[in-house]
């Protein structure tokens, strides 16, 4: 079985050692691997490569679209496997693009790497079967707001986000971009009964200076409605750069 990944500034796959830069776990040793191909497509998308192909005419805001074949690889589930265990870290970021794409032959890659503390970040549209399931220890889920140009009844599913609240491995995390989508979030909240103790709120940017000019305002905001902050460490120590 194979996985569809995202290429590095090398054109190999986009596999590689950091610390994580979001959320619960942020400054954790970590292996991330990007997977490619999303069933959404965020305007401020950040990783459009996985997906703004030649062709694809849905909006982003840089405009660019990137051919196919120098952003997208494919390997065997035990070629990804050996590569991930060659970087020696004890915790697997899963992310991409959107992993519930790929399930089965994510489950398989797994299934391979028992001892790994295993994340997946996701957009929250679609749950993972069983045979995923069962080998992942946290859920990054997170829900797209209007400000990512995603139709409402695409980007938002009851029906999962409430067998998410459910699942005690699941955290929540919200792009914003202004102080109004803020209020966007709250409205969620409530009418999905997110648990606030689990909801992470996070600037949108990808560079040092934005980040911190929202953070000004985001975090009273998190003062005020007992939502956590969460900052994009990556961002300040790398920038905006493939493979970290």
């Amino acid at each position: 079985m194979n996985l569809v990944l995202a290429t590095d500034d090398a054109g190999g796959p986009e596999i590689f050692a950091s610390v994580q830069g979001e959320g619960p776990s942020a400054g954790e040793p970590t292996a991330f691997m990007r997977l490619s191909r999303c069933n959404l497509c965020c305007v401020w998308c950040d990783t459009a490569y996985t997906w703004h192909f030649d062709g694809d005419e849905r909006p982003h805001r840089g405009g660019e679209t990137y051919d196919r074949k120098a952003n997208q690889v494919t390997r065997a589930v035990e070629d990804v496997a050996a590569r991930i265990e060659a970087l020696g870290q004890r915790r697997l970021v899963v992310t991409g693009g959107e992993p519930m794409l790929q399930a089965p032959a994510l489950a398989q890659l797994l299934a391979a790497l028992p001892d790994l503390t295993v994340e997946i970040e996701t957009n929250g549209t679609a749950l993972p079967p069983p045979k995923l399931d069962v080998w992942v220890d946290q859920f990054n889920v997170s829900p797209k707001l209007a400000h990512s140009g995603n139709a409402r009844d695409l980007a938002i599913v009851p029906k999962v986000l409430r067998t998410y609240v459910s699942d005690g491995r699941a955290v929540f995390k919200f792009v914003v971009a202004e102080p109004s989508d803020v209020e966007e979030v709250r409205e969620l909240v409530r009418a999905h009964a997110l648990p606030r103790g689990r909801v992470f709120v996070m600037p949108e940017g990808t560079d040092s200076n934005t980040l911190r000019a929202r953070q000004e305002w985001l975090v009273p905001l998190c003062l005020e409605h007992g939502f956590r902050l969460s900052d994009r460490l990556h961002i300040h120590l790398f920038g905006d750069t493939r493979g970290t």
